[in-house]
């Protein structure tokens, strides 16, 4: 059983930015998901702000997350700021909820 990008984002919409209360996809934190093999991925992702205090958690939770799709294999994890995330990359429901 080949791990789908769409299997990948489910599991990643289940981490959540604890300081803003909302998951990371809905935030538009998630850059970029490559599969390679069927079953190894990479994900590259983001955070609101390069001093994050949450930032270990937020990365191992979503590692954790994706690690536990069945049928995966290997599981990497990039962290960014290039570009910088601004507010206009979370979803409409979200900006609309904070009021942007």
């Amino acid at each position: 059983m080949s791990v789908t990008k769409e299997d990948v984002m489910k599991a990643l919409g289940e981490v959540y930015d604890l300081e803003i209360g909302f998951d990371v996809v809905s935030l538009g934190l998630i850059y970029g998901v490559e599969l390679e093999n069927e079953n190894d991925v990479k994900v590259k992702m983001t955070l609101t702000t390069p001093m994050c205090p949450l930032a270990g958690l937020m990365l191992e939770d979503a590692r954790r997350k994706v690690s536990e799709i069945e049928g995966i294999g290997d599981v990497k994890m990039e962290l960014t700021f290039d570009p910088p995330w601004s507010p206009e990359m979370a979803s409409d429901d979200v900006r609309k909820i904070l009021g942007m």
